[in-house]
C-alpha cells in the first residue's frame, strides 16, 4: 500500500485524499500540521522546533514509534532544528529527512504502525 501518491507545490495525496496544507501522518490518522508553533518561536515554519515535535509524540506514546520521516518540502527548505534532533536520539526514535517529491509511492518501506510522516507541501 502507498502512503504518499502524489504531491505537487502547495498539495499532497496521501490514500487518494488530496491536502493543500503541511500533514502529520500517524499510524491511524491524518492531521494539519502544527507549524504555527514554530512560527511563532522562530518567525518562519521552515524550522522545526522541539515543541512541535513535543505536539506530535504527544499525540501517540512515543515508545510505539521506530521513527519519524520528514517531507522537507518541495525543495527541501524545513529543516530540523539541534534542539529537535536532541529531542528524538533522546526518545530513541530514528529520523530521516528527504525532499517531499522524493516520498511519493513511500510507505511500503516502513512498518505502517510505526512511522509518523511530517510533510511540508510547499517550498
Amino acid at each position: 500500500m502507498k502512503v504518499i501518491d502524489d504531491t505537487s507545490f502547495g498539495k499532497i495525496t496521501v490514500e487518494g485524499k488530496s491536502y493543500d496544507h503541511d500533514i502529520v501522518i500517524f499510524p491511524d490518522k491524518v492531521i494539519r500540521r502544527k507549524k504555527e508553533i514554530t512560527k511563532e518561536k522562530h518567525g518562519t515554519s521552515h524550522k522545526f522546533t522541539r515543541e512541535e515535535m513535543e505536539e506530535y509524540l504527544n499525540e501517540i506514546d512515543p515508545r510505539d514509534i521506530e521513527q519519524i520521516v520528514i517531507g522537507t518540502g518541495q525543495y527541501g527548505k524545513l529543516g530540523l532544528l539541534p534542539e529537535t534532533k536532541e529531542y528524538l536520539e533522546k526518545h530513541d526514535i530514528e529520523y530521516t529527512k528527504q525532499k517531499t517529491p522524493d516520498l511519493v509511492g513511500e510507505g511500503e518501506d516502513y512498518p505502517r504502525d510505526r512511522t509518523v510522516f511530517i510533510i511540508h507541501v510547499t517550498c
